[in-house]
């Protein structure tokens, strides 16, 4: 089976890696860099984004539903146009549920069949090829592709039809982005009332507060270091994908609602290229503290 793969990015591109030391892959991406590191990982380059005629499953890791929309779809130059009648799209991108469902229908008319499988776990778990991939599309499908997958995500979860796994990522990652919220407000409240910040970010980890956000950003937090997660300006569309099913579907999500205020006002403040961690950030400044160590502070 030949597999094409476009765009080698954070994610991306330990993906594509970790495919083509087992299969046969040809990749593409605008970045001459990213791309020399799949073609070292054993991936063939290819000439354009559209030299993807031969393949017979194409993964996509874009970094947003307009981008993936744009490349597939674009009158006359989408790589839609040029893939053969049976060829299997796979997209690994988060984006939007109603873009996915309007995604797989164009390409159903063109005889291209559409598997939704964004995934789960920041690049470490790439790199290990440890991901949760959550897909939505036809069974039959998902298993007979279950073996190659296997080489990016050691937990493949087929979640139901076409958009199902993009909603399933969705109510991980606003989880996910609730817990962020959550420990950028309450950390400096307690640094405010005089407590170590150290020794309540090792509570925090041992007791009941903790959760994999705590796990993975308190440490960060207290070291200063906020560049090494997803930026906060990429991670918004997930917010916004939840505003939007809440409204359409009258779901209330006051939690949701305020959280992602905490997310506007670090993006306002200028912390968009940081990770999640940095919202922090605000909080210590309205509140006049420091969740750095001790010796730091």
């Amino acid at each position: 089976m030949r597999f094409g793969f476009v765009g080698l990015g954070q994610m991306g591109a330990p993906m594509a890696c970790n495919l083509a030391r087992t299969n046969t892959v040809k990749a593409f991406d605008t970045r001459r860099e990213a791309l020399d590191v799949a073609v070292a990982a054993g991936a063939a380059e290819a000439a354009s984004e559209n030299d993807f005629a031969d393949v017979d499953v194409l993964i996509l890791c874009l970094p947003n539903g307009e981008v993936v929309e744009n490349m597939l779809l674009e009158l006359e130059t989408g790589i839609a146009s040029t893939l053969t009648s049976g060829t299997t799209v796979i997209d690994t991108s988060t984006i939007e549920y109603e873009r996915t469902l309007r995604i797989s229908q164009a390409l159903q008319v063109r005889g291209i069949r559409f598997l939704d499988a964004p995934v789960s776990g920041m690049r470490k778990r790439a790199e290990d090829g440890t991901l949760t991939m959550m897909i939505g599309g036809e069974a039959g499908l998902v298993e007979t592709l279950r073996p190659a997958l296997s080489a990016m995500a050691s937990n493949i979860l087929h979640t139901g039809a076409i958009g199902s796994g993009q909603l399933t990522k969705l109510v991980n990652q606003l989880l996910f982005d609730i817990n962020a919220a959550a420990l950028a407000e309450i950390m400096p409240m307690a640094c405010k009332l005089g407590l170590d910040p150290a020794t309540t970010a090792s509570v925090i980890n041992s007791g009941t507060g903790r959760s994999y956000a705590s796990e993975y950003f308190l440490p960060q937090i207290l070291e200063g270091v906020f560049d090494t997660g997803y930026p906060l300006q990429a991670a918004y569309k997930d917010l916004v994908s939840g505003a939007e099913i809440s409204a359409r579907h009258r779901i209330p999500a006051p939690v949701l609602a305020a959280a992602t205020g905490t997310y506007q006002q670090a993006l306002l403040e200028g912390h968009g290229a940081l990770d999640k961690g940095a919202m922090v950030k605000v909080f210590e400044r309205l509140l006049e503290v420091s969740c750095r160590k001790e010796a730091e502070r």
